[in-house]
């Protein structure tokens, strides 16, 4: 299996909403393209910020087909899931694979707390479903629990589809320890906060999935681009710079803040789904602040 083009700036693509919750699928290209013209070398369909958890499977296919139609090939596209029931993960990967997706990204159970056995099973479970494409593990300790480290190598080497991990946690000793411990294999880890770009890549990172590259997208990939030119210098002051912009998101309730973010930047990709709402007042304030400091304009609202 050639997972050679699994690496970079992924970015887990917002969807925007028109005011009944539908799908807007004008915009919803116009943020496809500007991601790619923006540099991404992949997109992720239904990351956290994509509001996976708010749409039905209908929803998902629907919205799958617009991203895979606007792509057209040019960057590899992984279709994400968070799936309680293995049974439905299973469904998921075969409607993925069926709609064309480059690989899937499959979350831990969110309200469980399963045992390391029965998540080796889960996630096995939903590969073996779909032997000829790519899987990444999704380690997010938002749900209440992370994926052990010796979890995600055991999936690692025992399950041949099972070729990388995206890692939420912040947690760079664990993330070393991922590295660690599948640097015998071909499997590529992932970063999934947008402030350890450059730490992820000195630690053996194949790149970063990252939120902000919705709209933020020449600045999160020059922090790369300069890693993978060997500008290391460049690619930690490009880091730092970018930083302030990506914290004071942290400020907002999830996961409004990647929808704010884009709206001050004038791409009006709408609300997100209720119950959560548009950032307002110091909030915002402050985001857009950051924002004028990291790209040099006024932002429109």
């Amino acid at each position: 299996m050639d997972i050679s083009k699994i690496k970079g700036i992924i970015v887990p693509l917002l969807i925007p909403f028109n005011d009944d919750e539908s799908v807007n699928e004008t915009k919803l290209r116009e943020v496809v393209d500007h991601v790619i013209n923006g540099g991404v070398q992949g997109i992720l369909a239904f990351g956290s910020n994509s509001e996976f958890y708010m749409l039905t499977d209908d929803e998902m296919a629907t919205i799958f087909k617009v991203i895979i139609d606007e792509t057209d090939g040019r960057v590899p596209v992984y279709f994400g899931m968070g799936p309680i029931r293995t049974s439905h993960g299973v469904k998921l990967a075969k409607m993925a694979e069926k709609l064309g997706a480059d690989g899937i990204s499959v979350l831990q159970p969110m309200f469980l707390k399963p045992t390391d056995k029965e998540l080796y099973g889960h996630f096995k479970r939903i590969a073996s479903a779909v032997p000829n494409l790519p899987m990444l593990l999704y380690n997010n300790p938002r749900v209440g629990y992370r994926l052990n480290a010796s979890l995600v190598s055991d999936l690692a080497h025992d399950v041949e589809n099972v070729v990388g991990v995206k890692d939420s946690s912040g947690d760079m000793t664990y993330f070393s320890e991922v590295v660690r411990m599948t640097q015998d294999i071909d499997f590529h880890a992932f970063t999934g906060k947008d402030t350890l770009i450059f730490l992820g890549l000195c630690a053996g990172s194949y790149g970063s999935v990252c939120s902000t590259a919705n709209g933020l997208v020449n600045e999160v990939v020059d922090i790369y681009d300069k890693f993978e030119d060997g500008d290391y210098v460049g690619s930690r002051k490009a880091q730092y710079r970018f930083n302030p912009a990506r914290l004071v998101q942290n400020n907002a309730s999830f996961p409004v803040a990647t929808k704010d973010m884009a709206n001050l930047l004038g791409m009006n990709v709408g609300n997100p789904m209720l119950p959560s709402l548009p950032s307002s007042g110091e909030v915002l304030d402050d985001m857009k602040i950051e924002i004028n400091k990291l790209v040099g304009f006024e932002t429109t609202n």
